[in-house]
């Protein structure tokens, strides 16, 4: 078996994630996933389509992301790798589906709209 390719997005990140068979070991744009995600919830959050399919430590997980802030990054290699496991295997897109990792999230920035100072918020009203 050689790798399986998946894409995931999540506001404005977009992460390629490659799997390979292997051991469990997991890189982020060439650095150890620690490193890239220090925050615990992040890390839990990626590697949930690998524990939910029984699959953590049987494949190497090689990641490039860009775009956005941490946790878009995470959003979108959560998706990456859930979409990667199921061009890996199809009997684990129910599963996936059922935990809801599958689901691209289509929340995004709101525009700035003109005469306004962001998306919603408008400048001070003075009647006098």
């Amino acid at each position: 078996m050689k790798e399986v390719i998946g894409t995931g997005r999540r506001k404005t990140s977009v992460s390629q994630v490659r799997l390979y068979p292997g051991n469990g070991k997991i890189t982020v744009n060439n650095r150890p996933f620690e490193d890239y995600f220090p925050v615990e919830f992040h890390r839990i959050q990626i590697i949930k389509p690998l524990e939910v399919t029984n699959t953590l430590g049987k494949f190497d997980v090689a990641v490039k992301v860009s775009g956005g802030g941490i946790s878009g990054q995470a959003g979108a290699t959560q998706l990456g790798i859930a979409r990667a496991l199921v061009n890996f295997e199809d009997s684990f897109k129910q599963t996936l589906k059922d935990f809801g990792l599958l689901t691209r999230d289509p929340r995004m920035v709101e525009r700035k709209k003109y005469g306004q100072k962001k998306a919603r918020k408008r400048f001070q009203f003075s009647k006098r």
